[in-house]
């Protein structure tokens, strides 16, 4: 449901609906979502596509480079994200965190920690 998708991504990672979509009911079934210089594409399932959640099975992940990993990772916390990785540093200069959105969704969050 993108419309629920819609409120929950700007609560939980703080993205702006930029765009959207709607039937002749006013639901959503299109959205674009910014995040920093970033834009991110939305929509509904439907008979062809088919959210991660109802497959049992990782479909795709984002990574997604925001200013301030640790902040981003406690707001997703708080939003109700289902953490996969807490915060760490990785071997290639990354500070990344990763999530689970409500469909299922794999979402990594990552702060460059390269001077």
């Amino acid at each position: 449901d993108a419309g629920k998708m819609v409120a929950w991504l700007e609560r939980a990672f703080g993205m702006t609906e930029r765009s959207s979509m709607k039937r002749p009911d006013g639901s959503v079934f299109h959205a674009e979502m910014a995040i920093g210089d970033g834009l991110v594409l939305i929509g509904s399932s439907r008979s062809d596509f088919r959210n991660p959640a109802k497959l049992g099975t990782t479909t795709a992940s984002l990574y997604v480079y925001v200013d301030c990993v640790d902040a981003h990772h406690a707001r997703a916390r708080k939003a109700g994200a289902k953490v996969i990785e807490k915060p760490e540093t990785q071997g290639y200069g990354d500070r990344r965190y990763a999530v689970s959105d409500p469909e299922g969704h794999h979402w990594y969050f990552a702060s460059s920690q390269k001077p």
